[in-house]
C-alpha cells in the first residue's frame, strides 16, 4: 500500500485528506481500504523549484529512544537513550509509483504485527510522507523497511524513534538536505497524528542528548550539553503493562494552581542548570520533583510509587516516569549501581502492583538519529 506524497504524474489529480486515526487495530480485516493520502501542505517545501535526485539506491537509518518529561519538563524536555532504537531501511523502488512510499515489511519482537503497513497509519510512514513533501520528491516511488526495537506504550518513544529514522534516512537519501529544525518538524506530523503534538520525544530522538524545546510556533529548539567528562546512567525499568499515550494524556488537570505552577517551573530551570553543570545530585532531585503531571498518571501504573521510593532508597538520585510511562526511570552515576538499584525496582513492581518487569541500565545517547551501515550509491 503506497501513500501519495504529490500529484503523481501517472495518477490523475484528486484532493484528498488525512482520514483521523481509526481506534480499531490496523490490521483489522473490518477495516476498509484507506484511500491514498496527501502531506500536509501547510509544511514548507525545502526546495520548491528543484527537486533533489537520490544520491544513494538505498539507506539505513538508526533512532534511539528516548525519555520526555524528566519530571517537572512535561512536554518540553526530553533526553535519548543510547543502546535502545529503532531502525529504517529505505530504497527507490522503480514499482512503486513516483512521489509515493510504501511499508514494504515491519519486523522486530515488540508487537509488530500490530502496526499498519499503510504509511498513513504508521508513524514511519507518517514522518518520511512529510519529509518527501518538505523535499518535493515527485520522479522517485520509495520503499520503507521498519525494524521495531523498541516496545509499543512503553514510555521510551517509540513512535518517535520510527518518525525520527524515517525522516533522517529520506533525508540522506537525497544528500542530508533537510536540517535539524525541519527533520523535527516532519516527525512532529507523526507524532501529532498518534498522541499529540509534542516534541519532546521526537527532538532528543533526532538531535541526541538533552533538548529543550524553548517555542512550539515557531518552533525553537535548544540543546542543553551535558559536560563530555561526566558519568550519567539511566536505570529502565518496563514492567510488561501498557500505557498509551493518549490514555495517560487523558487524565491531566486542564488548569493548576499558581503554587504548582511555580513550583515546578522552578524545579525544571534547576533541571536544566543541572543538565549543564553535569550536577546528578540536583537533576536527580528536580527530576523526582514534579507536582502536576506524575501525580495524575502513577496511580495508573500498578506499584509506580512504590518503585520510585525503591530507587530512590536503593541510592537513586532521582527517579520518575519516563514521558507516558509505564516505564520508570531512574538517574545514576555507576552502571554496577545502576543495576542493583534496577532488581529493587522490579522487585517493587512484582510486590505492589503484581507487574513483571525488565531493567536495563543505559548512557546518554549523544548523538541522535543517524545513518548506519554503508549507503549505496544510485546509479
Amino acid at each position: 500500500m503506497a501513500a501519495i506524497c504529490f500529484l503523481s504524474p501517472f495518477k490523475p489529480p484528486a484532493i484528498t485528506t488525512v482520514p483521523p486515526s481509526p481506534k480499531k487495530n490496523p490490521t483489522s480485516k473490518h477495516r476498509p481500504p484507506p484511500p491514498p493520502i496527501r502531506c500536509n501542505f501547510s509544511l514548507p517545501t525545502i526546495t520548491a523549484s528543484t527537486e533533489p535526485q537520490p544520491l544513494f539506491s538505498s539507506v539505513k537509518s538508526f533512532a534511539p529512544a528516548t525519555i520526555a518529561n524528566l519530571g517537572p519538563g512535561f512536554d518540553f524536555l526530553g533526553c535519548a537513550v543510547d543502546g535502545l532504537g529503532d531502525f529504517v531501511s529505505l530504497c527507490v523502488d522503480p514499482s512503486v509509483h513516483p512521489g509515493e512510499i510504501s511499508i514494504s515489511t515491519i519486523s522486530g519482537t515488540h508487537a509488530s504485527h500490530k502496526l499498519s503497513k499503510h504509511p498513513l497509519w504508521n508513524c514511519a510512514g507518517i514522518g518520511a510522507i512529510a519529509a518527501m513533501k518538505m523535499l518535493n520528491i515527485r520522479s522517485v516511488g520509495l520503499s520503507l523497511s521498519l525494524e521495531k526495537g523498541l516496545p509499543l506504550g512503553s514510555g521510551l518513544g517509540s513512535s518517535a524513534a520510527s518518525a525520527a529514522a524515517a525522516v533522517v534516512a529520506v533525508s540522506e537519501l537525497f544528500g542530508g538536505i533537510l536540517d535539524v529544525n525541519h527533520l523535527v518538524l516532519a516527525g512532529l506530523e507523526s507524532e501529532a497524528k498518534v498522541s499529540g503534538y509534542h516534541a519532546d520525544n521526537i527532538a532528543p530522538a533526532i538531535m541526541g542528548g538533552f533538548v529543550l524545546i524553548r517555542s512550539y510556533d515557531p518552533l525553537e529548539l535548544m540543546r542543553l550539553k551535558f559536560p563530555e567528562d561526566k558519568e550519567l546512567f539511566f536505570v529502565l525499568v518496563s514492567p510488561d503493562f501498557e500505557a498509551p499515550t493518549k490514555k495517560m494524556r487523558a487524565v491531566l488537570p486542564a488548569a493548576i494552581g499558581m503554587p504548582h505552577h511555580v513550583w515546578n517551573c522552578s524545579q525544571a530551570a534547576t533541571l536544566v542548570a543541572s543538565v549543564l553543570q553535569g550536577d546528578l545530585v540536583e537533576l536527580g532531585k528536580a527530576l523526582s520533583s514534579d507536582k502536576i503531571v506524575e501525580p495524575k498518571r502513577a496511580p495508573l501504573i500498578p506499584g509506580m510509587e512504590r518503585v520510585k521510593k525503591a530507587a530512590i532508597e536503593g541510592g537513586a538520585f532521582g527517579c520518575t516516569i519516563s514521558g507516558a510511562g509505564p516505564t520508570a526511570v531512574a538517574v545514576v552515576d555507576e552502571e554496577e549501581r545502576g543495576k542493583e538499584i534496577g532488581e529493587r525496582m522490579v522487585e517493587a513492581f512484582l510486590k505492589e502492583g503484581n507487574l513483571k518487569a525488565v531493567a536495563m541500565v543505559k548512557r546518554l545517547d549523544r548523538l541522535g538519529a543517524r545513518l548506519v551501515g554503508v549507503p549505496l550509491p544510485f546509479s
